[in-house]
């Protein structure tokens, strides 16, 4: 048998978790807090919870919100610059994955100097990095749990993949009920995030007993929680649900890698400055009907998680019915579903095929794959 390694941080889940967070920098022995996050999350009612829960650690603190979505590596500069001025000792990223890739990524440069574009790749990071607490308000991006920070190239116009196990937090908060100001179109989109992540986890060529109990969980928390969260802001169960799956995809993929949806992903929205649950939820059917034909037992399990019933046919065709599934799904829950949608076109194919074929989340992707493979599957999601 061969040797697995599963790596996470301490997780705090559940509702009111969020009052921990001066508590858990505290037990890390910080003493100037850098909070990392967005303005939308700055603007909402809970953030004051946080920084509540840091005056009664008496810890002080500094906001750097000046964070966008597919954030870029001035954005990252900006805040080492406030880091390191202030004299902060530990980082806290409050958010989604923008805020928390962020957060990352200034305890690199913080500690490790240079710019982000050194650590591209898997294990570049070389010098031990300030205690982090990341606190996730989607269910999403698995981000506070994960090994990975992604941050734009702005000169290059490309996602930088940032892999390391330093990148893990040491504490990882989730607060069920933050997800309950989120709208239904994010809901809906960073929970096929989610579902992503834990198929792409599931079929990766790295996927492993430990990454598959996580990945099988989530797959089917999302089946049976997705649509009712989407529905209602109120559902509390769904919510926490979903929270709960958005961490299980997050642990999966951390240790499992992705595959080809993110690495396209991730070459459409450096260039284009797209949503990554929007992208990834046009791409997963797509790039499924492609992978299937690799690993046509995990497909049959998926459909079989989805609810969907084996039948007297063969296992690739009982496994299809995993990806008419997830387009049905989409659909319930308005999610978009063409690329073209978003303002793409035929023309912006080989560049994407030229950049995502060097992502190194492509490397676990279970089916071999070309630039041209990724060429015709974007012209499929136009």
């Amino acid at each position: 048998m061969k040797i697995n390694k599963f790596v996470m941080p301490e997780l705090i889940f559940g509702n009111g978790s969020i009052n921990l967070v001066g508590e858990s920098c505290a037990r890390l022995g910080a003493r100037k807090l850098f909070i990392a996050t967005d303005p939308g999350v700055l603007a909402s009612d809970w953030f004051e919870q946080v920084t509540a829960s840091c005056k009664n650690a008496k810890l002080p603190y500094v906001i750097f919100a000046d964070i966008t979505t597919n954030p870029k590596d001035y954005e990252v500069d900006k805040g080492v610059y406030q880091y390191l001025q202030e004299e902060c000792d530990a980082v806290v990223g409050v958010g989604g994955g923008s805020a928390i890739d962020v957060a990352k990524a200034v305890a690199v440069l913080a500690t490790n100097g240079g710019s982000i574009q050194d650590y591209e790749g898997v294990d570049k990071i070389k010098m031990p990095l300030p205690p982090q607490v990341m606190v996730a308000t989607t269910a999403g991006s698995g981000s506070e749990v994960s090994q990975f920070s992604i941050i734009i190239d702005s000169e290059k116009k490309k996602k930088l993949t940032i892999i390391s196990k330093s990148l893990i937090p040491d504490i990882a908060i989730v607060d069920p009920q933050t997800l309950m100001t989120k709208s239904p179109h994010l809901t809906a989109t960073t929970g096929l995030d989610v579902l992503t992540h834990a198929i792409e986890s599931f079929v990766s060529i790295a996927a492993t007993p430990l990454t598959d109990v996580q990945a099988i969980s989530a797959i089917r928390l999302v089946a049976q929680n997705l649509r009712p969260s989407v529905a209602s802001r109120m559902n509390k169960e769904a919510k926490a649900k979903m929270a709960m799956a958005s961490v299980q995809a997050g642990l999966a993929f951390s240790n499992a890698i992705l595959g080809a949806v993110h690495a396209m992903s991730h070459a459409i929205g450096g260039r284009f400055l797209l949503p990554h649950g929007d992208v990834n939820a046009i791409l997963l059917p797509y790039v499924m009907e492609f992978n299937y034909l690799a690993c046509p037992e995990k497909f049959l399990q998926i459909a079989e998680l989805f609810g969907e019933e084996s039948s007297r046919r063969s296992t690739i065709d009982s496994g299809l019915r995993a990806i008419e599934y997830v387009k049905k799904l989409s659909a319930d829950i308005g999610a978009p579903r063409r690329l073209s949608e978003m303002g793409l076109s035929e023309s912006d194919a080989p560049i994407v095929g030229q950049v995502a074929i060097e992502d190194a989340c492509m490397i676990t992707n279970p089916r071999d794959i070309t630039a041209a493979d990724v060429e015709r599957l974007f012209k499929l999601a136009l």
